[in-house]
């Protein structure tokens, strides 16, 4: 009796399970769909989701890429110009948890075609605000932090139950690689358009309609229903209870576990919890860096004479532009060079994930130190030593991510990134680059105005990021301690 209905499960559990081929490595073809072949289908979802997290991170680093245009269009001070990151990051990490409720319950698909109509359709409304409006455009961008972080939260869930673990790191990884690309290319983007226009604000009018092409693929070719693998859809259930591909998949679990139940659980895992501090360390830097680098490179070079300071309508981007091209090339080979030492080294040490984060965090740290210092005498050193730095943070995005995968049971994996989200940047970018920019006022305002104290104010502020890194490293070592236990009550 049991053959006969493991025999009648089978085909409903091939529809389940449709992401097993591209578990098992096949390779995404180059040619034409089939809708009946599960590999290409789970290929162009992959890149469906790559590209809507490139355009993602190229709207949340269009910002910084023209800082000293806006900071001079609206007559911001450092902190009150580091005020609109931290308003963007603050709706983010605030709506993640919400979405992250919503997408272990509801339609994904649905969600993330909301969140990119809706951050694509407030990106171009900020780009006709006007000078005196400068409270509306911190509104803006509170509202776009709110539309990417349905796609944050939910979009790795997906990728996590079309793989399995030894393809998902690998997918993962190029997922993430999009986070620096798209994070570079926002810099690119902005300083070439305000270049090329002379108006800063046509760099707000190119990603609305990236987004719209995002929207009309997720549409075409992402399945309305992605089914979400837990373990009992592995391990072959005869009872019955495994649910039908085109039904709601998570009825039964809402009925028997509140979201409070769901975080009650994930704070009692170690794994999680020190890793997601590491994260927020990482978060840290990387949100300070990211605002404000392209201005503290303007002021040194100011400092040492390359560049005039900026009196012209239009200020020199040139700084945004080399500084995206770093971010892209740092973040394509660090992401690729974390996934292959985690491949390679989790052979010898079930605990190699969390060691190669801790010791990228302590060399980004250092680096990143050394930056800072020889920015006043050789801003060629400064853009190396910023380009390693950069290079070992990198290294930590796709590991990190799937560390949270397999010490949390599927279940809880849309809630687990949402509170990662919502603690990383509460703690970590959400603050930092006001907290850099109050920092800068500060010591400015202590000091007799000058260039010189304008370099050295960004400069004193900007050391507190090499000591976040150092406490980011040691989180991860602390992960380290806990992951195989929690890695192993996560399969239980």
């Amino acid at each position: 009796e049991h053959e006969d209905t493991s025999l009648l499960l089978q085909p409903l559990l091939e529809r389940q399970n449709y992401g097993a081929a591209a578990a098992d490595g096949t390779q995404c073809p180059a040619v034409s769909v089939s809708r009946n072949n599960p590999a290409k289908r789970d290929c162009l979802v992959v890149a469906v989701l790559c590209f809507g997290n490139l355009i993602n991170f190229i709207d949340w680093f269009i910002v910084p890429g023209i800082l000293l245009d806006i900071q001079k269009y609206f007559g911001l001070s450092d902190g009150k110009t580091g005020l609109l990151q931290t308003v963007f990051t603050l709706c983010y990490m605030l709506a993640a948890p919400i979405f992250g409720y919503l997408g272990d319950r509801y339609n994904r698909k649905i969600i993330l075609g909301v969140g990119i109509f809706f951050w694509s359709g407030v990106t171009l409304g900020s780009s006709f605000i006007t000078e005196s409006h400068y409270r509306i455009f911190v509104l803006s961008r509170g509202l776009v932090g709110i539309g990417s972080a349905s796609y944050s939260t939910i979009a790795p869930t997906i990728i996590a139950d079309l793989f399995e673990e030894g393809r998902r790191t690998t997918v993962l990884s190029i997922f993430y690689i999009f986070i620096p690309v798209g994070s570079g290319c926002g810099y690119m983007l902005a300083a070439g358009m305000a270049r090329s226009t002379g108006d800063w604000h046509w760099a707000f009018r190119v990603t609305p309609c990236m987004g719209g092409l995002a929207l009309l693929l997720l549409i075409l070719l992402v399945p309305h229903r992605i089914p979400r693998k837990t373990a009992a859809h592995r391990a072959l259930s005869i009872s019955g209870m495994i649910q039908r591909a085109d039904e709601k998949p998570d009825v039964h679990r809402t009925a028997k576990t509140t979201w409070c139940q769901d975080v009650g659980s994930l704070a009692k895992n170690c794994s999680f919890v020190c890793s997601s501090l590491g994260l927020t360390a990482m978060a840290f830097v990387t949100g300070a860096l990211g605002m404000w680098m392209p201005l503290f490179l303007y002021r040194a070079q100011v400092v040492q004479g390359i560049v005039p300071p900026c009196l012209q309508e239009s200020c020199n981007s040139s700084n945004s532009l080399i500084f995206g091209g770093i971010t892209i090339g740092t973040g394509i080979v660090g992401i690729i060079a974390g996934a292959e030492a985690t491949r390679r080294l989790r052979k010898i040490n079930n605990k190699a994930d969390p060691l190669i984060c801790a010791t990228s965090m302590f060399i980004s740290a250092l680096c990143l130190y050394i930056a800072l210092m020889v920015a006043q005498m050789n801003i060629l050193s400064t853009f190396i030593f910023i380009a390693f730095g950069e290079l070992f943070l990198s290294v930590n995005w796709a590991v990190v991510t799937d560390i949270l995968l397999y010490v949390v049971t599927p279940r809880r994996q849309s809630t687990a990134i949402a509170l990662q989200i919502l603690v990383s940047h509460l703690l970590g970018d959400a603050g930092s680059p006001y907290l850099i920019g109050v920092i800068s006022n500060a010591i400015q305002a202590k000091n007799m105005p000058s260039l010189q104290w304008s370099f050295r104010s960004m400069q004193y502020s900007f050391i507190i990021c090499a000591f976040v890194g150092v406490f980011g490293g040691g989180f991860f070592l602390l992960t380290s301690f806990y992951i195989e236990e929690d890695r192993k009550e996560a399969q239980r």
